[in-house]
């Protein structure tokens, strides 16, 4: 990695923070994962990532641009992290860390940037489907600490990212025991009826909340998923089962809202530990069945992200794109 030329990027997430120095024409390099509730706030993170690169020999006093993709709607100088409780000016961050440019932008439109760029080594087919019309719109979802979902679009040559909330759309029951999970939320929640997003159940606390529904038992989701893999839990199992079920129905929803026939990616950190229960789950199913839209659906190929470290090289992409917008 030369000196003179560092770059810093992060990814950061409601549990950890992705950061990486990259040297111009290389890829993100000294990748190193901070847990965010070891620090105070982002400004002290990013100081003890640097200072580490700067021990382990990187020149990383020489940063003077940044980009940070972080999971949160980032729609103005403020940010407040609603999985999180670091809140920040970008205005004043930049400053306090002496960087010239600083790029903060929503997660999921950075990881939605690196999609065009994944290799065969990147993804993995889920399903069946077409290959994807090349120069169309192409669809995200990702469930993890929240629900992440996002899209890019082509536009003259190159990709626009489409970043959104729509983890906190409704979440819509299809099948009588989505129903009974529905209600169990109402009375969490303390509501007789109303709003319940998709993110209470397509996250680490929703896949908590499913099982907490069907077996009456709290358990994490760590050991919900352990205990499905190895076959050790009927009940785990069913919960598993549920959430990927559920996961197809609203990446088929992102497909249609998009015009997504370019493909639809599934990121975040959970699916990709469900292995083989993943592929033998309803998702596919539940992602085609739009009654009258099931043949477009069926023409749209399904992707896991497979990719160690996708938003960093799609925050890399975005700026690079800004750096060489004129003056």
């Amino acid at each position: 990695m030369s000196a003179g030329q560092l770059r810093l990027l992060a990814d950061i997430g409601g549990t950890n923070a992705r950061f990486a120095l990259q040297a111009a024409g290389q890829a993100p390099g000294d990748i190193e994962v901070l847990p965010c509730c070891d620090y105070e706030d982002i400004g002290v993170a990013i100081r003890a990532y640097l200072d580490k690169a700067a021990a382990r020999g990187h020149a990383s006093g020489s940063v003077r641009a940044a980009a940070l993709a972080i999971a949160n709607p980032v729609e103005g100088d403020l940010v407040a992290m609603t999985n999180h409780h670091w809140r920040f000016s970008i205005e004043a961050l930049r400053r306090e860390l002496g960087f010239d440019t600083l790029l903060v932008v929503n997660d999921f439109a950075a990881l939605a940037m690196s999609l065009p760029h994944l290799g065969g080594a990147g993804r993995e087919r889920i399903g069946a489907g077409g290959e994807g019309a090349p120069g169309r719109p192409i669809g995200l979802v990702g469930p993890g600490t929240g629900l992440g979902v996002a899209g890019i679009v082509p536009c003259g040559g190159r990709w626009i990212a489409l970043p959104g909330e729509g983890g906190h759309v409704s979440f819509a029951p299809v099948t009588r025991q989505e129903i009974r999970v529905m209600e169990a939320l109402w009375t969490e929640l303390g509501q007789q009826e109303g709003h319940v997003s998709a993110e209470r159940l397509l996250s680490g606390a929703g896949l908590e909340a499913i099982h907490r529904a069907l077996a009456g038992e709290r358990l994490g989701a760590a050991a919900i998923t352990a205990r499905a893999l190895d076959g050790s839990c009927a009940a785990c199992r069913e919960t598993v089962e549920v959430f990927c079920a559920v996961l197809g129905s609203v990446a088929g929803n992102v497909a249609l809202t998009l015009g997504a026939t370019g493909g639809l990616y599934i990121g975040g950190g959970i699916v990709p530990r469900l292995g083989a229960l993943f592929h033998a789950s309803a998702f596919r199913r539940r992602f085609e069945d739009k009654g009258r839209l099931r043949g477009y659906l069926e023409r749209i190929p399904t992707w896991l992200v497979t990719e160690p470290y996708p938003a960093l090289r799609g925050v890399a992409a975005m700026l690079d794109e800004q750096a060489a917008q004129p003056l």
